[in-house]
């Protein structure tokens, strides 16, 4: 049997567009985001940092997790997340790191000012 070029280009083409249409039809699940600026007790924000930075390890579905320090403030600072899922950071609060370090500076943060949830769409 012997198939000419313009039978090879429409069975590749045809094999191109089948492989095609799962990933089109799949509509992309949005991304869960958090903003969110934390207040320290006076003079322990660098004691906060460290706890956060402790339960930064493996979170499995987030795709970035910033701690940044206020510059206006001594005593704040800022967290940057962003998530595969609302439910993936949901799950991430049940990990024992991240259940240890909750435990370990609640004690010394005194506020969560101002929180916001976002739906990134770009980035790096």
């Amino acid at each position: 049997m012997t198939h000419n070029r313009r039978d090879m280009l429409g069975l590749t083409a045809a094999a191109v567009a089948a492989t095609a249409i799962p990933a089109a039809a799949q509509e992309a699940k949005p991304l869960y985001g958090l903003i969110g600026q934390m207040l320290a007790s006076p003079g322990k924000r660098d004691e906060l940092v460290g706890y956060l930075k402790e339960a930064t390890g493996a979170m499995p579905g987030c795709l970035s997790y910033v701690v940044a320090l206020d510059t206006a403030n001594p005593d704040a600072i800022w967290i940057t997340e962003v998530w595969d899922s609302h439910e993936s950071h949901a799950a991430s609060l049940k990990l024992p790191a991240v259940r240890a370090a909750i435990g370990k500076a609640r004690p010394i943060i005194a506020g969560f000012p101002q929180h916001f949830e976002t739906v990134p769409v770009a980035g790096v």
